[in-house]
């Protein structure tokens, strides 16, 4: 969002590009005591159209801000206008790489918050001197590269050729279920066997018993004075 202040232009304008609001509004405070009017703006893409749109005379912005970066937003600016007064604001971690947008995009000046009065008196008259040029702007085409349509789209690569699904393009046949031995045959059971081995057993013992029964008394009737078994 960005916040006009007065229109008259009776007086310098800025134009104040910060996330941050605490140092955006010690900027505006600074300023408006310098007799200065300003429009505050968070956005990067916002900026750069209020910039065209109000050609303010100089312009605070810092890196880290919403949709477009501060060093680009600022290159866009110089693109616009080769006048265009800017001053990149940073953290003191920051400061390094704030120097080094600063020399691409032809700032006049870089303060590191929190800011001061005092900062404001050491850095005022460069920041209303001379404009550096911009070297940054011969790569603002790669950092924002066109696609050219007149090249012709690329070619699609060839279809895959699929097998058939059948004859005619039918269905494939079912397959076969798979073939099963015959189950074996269950073996026969031993229990008449092993039945008739008793049987055959029983009938040898009894036998023997019948023909041990038979001799012994037939021996006691051919020798009665034998001594009998108790």
């Amino acid at each position: 969002m960005c916040d006009a202040g007065m229109t008259s232009t009776s007086k310098p304008t800025a134009l104040i590009v910060l996330r941050n609001r605490i140092s955006a509004g010690r900027i505006h405070s600074i300023l408006h005591q310098r007799g200065w009017l300003t429009e505050l703006c968070g956005d990067g893409d916002r900026a750069v159209d209020q910039y065209v749109n109000l050609k303010p005379d100089l312009v605070f912005i810092g890196l880290d801000i919403p949709t477009l970066d501060g060093h680009v937003a600022a290159l866009e600016m110089r693109e616009s206008d080769h006048k265009a007064r800017i001053v990149f604001v940073t953290s003191r971690t920051r400061l390094a790489k704030a120097e080094d947008a600063a020399f691409s995009a032809g700032a006049v000046a870089v303060l590191t918050s929190p800011l001061t009065q005092a900062d404001f008196d050491q850095n005022w008259d460069a920041i209303n001197g001379p404009i550096p040029e911009a070297p940054g702007l011969a790569d603002l085409d790669e950092l924002y590269p066109e696609i050219d349509e007149s090249k012709p789209p690329v070619p699609l690569g060839r279809p895959m050729d699929f097998p058939s699904l059948g004859v005619d393009g039918g269905m494939p046949p079912a397959p076969m279920p798979p073939t099963t031995d015959p189950s074996p045959e269950p073996r026969r059971s031993r229990l008449p066997l092993t039945v008739a081995l008793l049987i055959l057993a029983a009938i040898g013992v009894g036998a023997a018993y019948a023909y041990y029964l038979g001799w012994h008394w037939h021996f006691w009737d051919f020798y009665p004075s034998a001594p009998h078994r108790q």
